[in-house]
């Protein structure tokens, strides 16, 4: 929009503001599919932890004991990063929607904007052609006489 036509200036601050809405949607949602990415990537972590978890065939009952506990708390890490990896795919969900209804409505103004535009410019070539056909009549009229 470089320039706006002075009755489009409502119009250009609406689409003004669903611009910067968009882009902080957008910007949301990037941040969203970030922290969803890198709990995947911790849950995936823990997960490979857990199945590469071995017991030596010759072990004291002590390591067994402290093999064991460092086991269970690595499975309620699990758990809980799960938790929070299925919350963030929620949040994540949300973010898309909100950006895409964001960019639907900023869509629609810059639309309006595009066929208030074509408009005018469609009225400003038919009065130009009415003129040229009124001088050309009057030329006409003229070299009749």
């Amino acid at each position: 929009m470089s320039r706006v036509h002075r009755d489009d200036r409502g119009l250009a601050a609406v689409a003004r503001v669903r611009e910067v809405r968009e882009t902080d949607s957008r910007i949301g949602l990037q941040r969203v599919l970030a922290e969803e990415a890198a709990l995947a990537g911790r849950l995936d972590s823990l997960e490979s932890t857990i199945a590469a978890a071995t017991v030596p065939d010759t072990t004291t009952a002590a390591e067994l004991v402290a093999a064991r506990t460092h086991l269970a708390h690595a499975g309620i890490l699990v758990g809980e990063t799960r938790e929070r990896v299925a919350t963030a795919v929620v949040v994540t969900a949300d973010a898309r929607s909100r950006w895409a209804a964001d960019r639907a409505r900023l869509a629609a103004v810059e639309h309006l904007l595009e066929r208030r535009a074509a408009r005018r410019r469609t009225e400003a070539d038919r009065r130009a052609a009415r003129d040229a056909d009124d001088l050309a009549a009057q030329r006409w009229a003229r070299g009749e006489r």
